[in-house]
């Protein structure tokens, strides 16, 4: 029996398969899976915090059920849903679009998903424990050092376990694109989804460290009697704000970046043009992520840090303005004069520029220091953020499904259904949305549980919840139409929409070693120079020979396990040190596993040639 057989059979059950695959393309439909169950579960913690808004003084939830709601809705958008489908086009794209048979890592790129996966439940399990965590989704200190219950420890320990694996599926990306693109595939004639990538994986190493030094010292507070944020105790609760913020304005741009690249992507194809100013797109994308980095304390204009670090950081904030507007202007250069189609993933993408383009605006208006003091923590910045994480990164997000879904499963999504989603959500996203400026410059201000009647008020909280409610509607739509695609099952080939990228010159879809002869990159846009010098395939770089592929692996998911089971340990141990015995079970199955994968011999194995010539035949 041939290697492409056995592997094609399996270990025997498709479960199996994907419980321990580290083929990058099995792994996008791990996070795809599970970051889209976590979106479906942040929409409805968002819904039933819009209907208890509904009108004044409701009673649908109580005050600490609400600030629960408020602090799991926003960490789970960010972290548990939005990094993770990021993550599984990432996957299933962008070795594909660099001409490579797999990431640099493929052990690591599967410990990095069932990282990410143990910590997205261990932070939801607060739910049934007696509370999830109450403080908001950026903890500031003290409220989260000394909120009671274990809701914040599942916080802080959730978020080290899931961060730990998105670090290392950043650092995966790095090597991946810096070691493994194909012949002539030089960073100028990269895919702009692949610069993005780059981009942000560079992002995600400087970034998530600062996350991870403070959640340790919160950990420490909280579980061992540490005072790094007590004040009382020599500590001081604003550095927290100050780790947290080195972290989550690169954060951002962590989201919002690659949903750039996708809309790159479309806007070239479905314009039928190379893309306008390709090199100021890269520069762009890279002066973004650099100065990602320099304005976090605009987060914080209103705890006294002074007058001249408030102007540096208003300054830096507004530059973060310049290569956006470049890349506004060169989407729509490239849209100028294209022969437009107006597919599903193309309706996103134009709906997403002058979305985008008014979140930005608002973004300037809170840069303004003075200014700021008016707008902080009203719902002002509720729909400013709004504005540029939905209308921007989760428009991404339905854009790059529609437009990828071929590549990853063979099968088309319905374009009707998908111009139903679309209308849907994006109509209730402006309704609710546009109407919490006003509402944050009348007064309301975020996080409030109730609000009077009488204060004008009503209408626009009203108008908020129904505009959610659509959003809603639509995502059901959108699940109704991967259903009905799933069981259809109606295959096409792999170019349906006669893209510009290498992953649209192999079959969908793609077959798990990629290319059977890695590609010869003679520009940009491969694919399309291919095509318009009248080739069918793309100009091998190498004969046809063997190809060496890694094995599966279930350490990924022990390895995980047992960090899940230590945190228990970590967090019940200050009741009782009997739970410290978890502490050395887990820590103690992680070890194991790391010891076993350090000392064995694990080769993979090879597809030889003859193979591919029989499955040629087939």
């Amino acid at each position: 029996m041939s290697t492409i057989a056995a592997n094609k059979r399996g270990f025997g059950s498709a479960l199996w398969d994907y419980i321990t695959t580290v083929d990058h393309k099995k792994i996008a439909i791990l996070y795809l899976v599970a970051g889209g169950f976590f979106f479906l579960l942040g929409g409805l913690e968002a819904l039933a915090i819009r209907w208890q808004l509904i009108q004044p003084m409701n009673d649908f939830v109580s005050a600490g059920f609400y600030n629960e709601l408020i602090t799991m809705h926003g960490t789970t958008m960010i972290f548990l849903a939005a990094m993770p489908l990021i993550f599984a086009f990432m996957n299933a794209v962008v070795p594909l679009q660099i001409g490579a048979r797999d990431v640099a890592f493929p052990f690591l790129n599967s410990l990095g998903f069932w990282l990410f996966f143990f910590g997205g439940i261990m932070l939801n399990v607060g739910w049934f424990t007696g509370g999830a965590a109450d403080a908001g989704w950026t903890a500031y200190a003290p409220l989260s050092t000394t909120s009671a219950g274990e809701g914040v420890d599942y916080y802080v320990l959730g978020l080290q376990i899931s961060g730990a694996g998105t670090l290392i599926a950043g650092i995966n990306f790095l090597v991946t694109i810096v070691n493994m693109r194909a012949p002539g595939m030089t960073y100028m004639r990269m895919p702009l989804f692949t610069w993005t990538t780059f981009v942000v994986s560079a992002l995600i190493l400087f970034a998530f460290p600062a996350l991870t030094v403070g959640l340790f010292l919160m950990m420490f507070d909280r579980l061992f009697g540490a005072g790094f944020f007590n004040a009382d105790m020599g500590g001081n609760s604003v550095i927290w704000q100050h780790l947290f913020w080195i972290f989550g304005h690169p954060e951002v741009y962590i989201l919002i970046l690659p949903a750039f690249g996708i809309f790159s992507e479309i806007i070239s194809t479905f314009s039928k043009k190379r893309l306008f100013g390709y090199t100021a797109m890269v520069f762009a994308t890279v002066l973004i992520g650099f100065l990602g980095f320099m304005v976090w304390a605009h987060h914080m204009f209103t705890v006294g840090m002074g007058p001249a670090a408030n102007a540096i950081f208003a300054v830096a904030t507004m530059a973060i303005a310049v290569p956006t507007g470049i890349k506004i202007f060169n989407w729509l250069f490239t849209l100028w004069g294209g022969n437009i189609k107006l597919t599903t993933a193309m309706l996103w993408t134009l709906a997403f520029i002058p979305t985008f383009t008014l979140g930005g605006m608002t973004g300037v208006m809170l840069a303004a220091a003075t200014a700021d003091y008016q707008y902080h923590d009203s719902y002002f910045v509720v729909a400013h953020f709004h504005y540029v994480i939905v209308g921007g990164v989760v428009f991404g997000l339905f854009a790059g499904l529609h437009y990828w879904w071929p590549k990853m499963f063979g099968t088309m999504l319905n374009e009707k259904l998908g111009k139903l989603t679309f209308w849907l959500f994006f109509i209730g996203f402006h309704l609710t949305f546009f109407i919490q400026h006003f509402l944050g410059l009348m007064g309301m201000p975020r996080r409030y549980w109730v609000y009077l009647e009488d204060q004008n008020l009503d209408l626009g909280n009203f108008i908020s919840t129904i505009g959610a409610l659509m959003m809603g509607l639509g995502t059901i739509v959108l699940l109704y139409n991967i259903v009905l695609t799933c069981i259809k099952g109606e295959k096409v080939g792999g170019d349906p929409w006669d893209g510009r990228t290498l992953e649209w010159a192999i079959s969908s879809p793609a077959p798990f070693y990629n290319f059977k002869q890695t590609p010869l990159i003679r520009g940009l846009d491969a694919l399309w120079v291919e095509k318009s010098e009248g080739r069918k395939g793309l100009t091998p770089a190498e004969p046809l020979g063997d190809i060496h592929m890694p094995n599966g692996s279930i350490l990924p998911i022990i390895m995980s396990f047992g960090f899940f089971v230590a945190g228990f340990g970590f967090i019940y141990q200050k009741y009782d040190l009997s739970w410290l015995t978890l502490i050395f079970i887990g820590m103690g199955i992680s070890l194991a596993t790391m010891l076993i994968r350090s000392v064995k011999d694990d080769l993979g194995f090879h597809i030889h040639k003859e193979d591919l010539d029989k499955e040629a035949g087939e």
